[in-house]
C-alpha cells in the first residue's frame, strides 16, 4: 500500500521542470534494492544541514512536510555554516552537469533522485546507475577509518560532509 500522505502520480513544475510527472509504486522509505541500504532519511539529512542550505529550496511542495520541519534551509544563498560538519563540500550543478552524471528526470541530482526514490518512484536503468554511484563513495568511509580516530567527528570534515551529501553517516565511524 502506498502511502495516503502522497498522491500515487506527482506532478512537478518548479524552476527546474515543469509538467514533469512520476508514478510513486513502493510505499515510502521501503522496498530498496538489497544493494541500496543508506544510512539516513532524506528527512535526517536536512535536518543535520546538507548543500550549505540551499537545496531544493524551491520544490519542497513535493515532499512531505515533515522533511522540512527542523531542516537547515537557506533560499538566498549557499550557507556552510548550515551544513552538520560547517564546511562546503559541494560542486557547483553545472560541475555535476558537465560531467554527464545528472539525469534528465533528476536535474538537481543524486540527492533528488534518492528523494523521489525513498518516496517510491523506481527507474530501474537510472536506479542501477545511482545506486552504482552511490556505493563508489564507500571508499571514503574506507580513508575516514584508515586515517581518523573512531569517533573524531572533527578528522576530515570535508571528507565527512561529502558523505552526508550521499546518505553515508560518518559521525558513527
Amino acid at each position: 500500500m502506498i502511502s495516503s500522505e502522497r498522491p500515487l502520480v506527482q506532478t512537478i513544475s518548479d524552476k527546474m521542470q515543469s509538467g514533469y510527472r512520476y508514478v510513486l509504486t513502493e510505499p515510502e522509505g521501503q522496498h530498496f534494492d538489497p544493494l541500496f541500504q543508506p544510512d539516513l532519511t532524506p528527512k535526517q539529512m536536512l535536518f543535520l544541514g546538507i548543500f550549505g542550505g540551499r537545496y531544493m529550496t524551491d520544490c519542497i511542495h513535493e515532499y512531505p512536510s515533515s522533511w522540512f520541519e527542523n531542516a537547515k534551509l537557506c533560499s538566498k544563498q549557499h550557507d556552510p555554516r548550515l551544513n552538520y560538519f560547517l564546511v562546503n563540500a559541494s560542486q557547483p550543478l553545472r560541475y555535476w552537469q558537465e560531467k554527464g552524471w545528472i539525469y534528465h528526470e533528476d536535474p538537481r541530482g543524486w540527492f533528488q533522485w534518492y528523494c523521489r526514490y525513498y518516496l517510491g518512484r523506481r527507474i530501474p536503468f537510472e536506479d542501477r546507475r545511482q545506486i552504482t554511484r552511490w556505493k563508489s563513495m564507500k571508499r571514503h568511509v574506507s580513508q575516514l577509518t584508515k586515517h581518523c580516530a573512531k569517533g573524531d567527528i572533527k578528522c576530515r570534515p570535508k571528507q565527512r560532509q561529502a558523505l552526508l551529501h550521499w546518505a553515508y553517516d560518518s559521525r558513527v565511524l
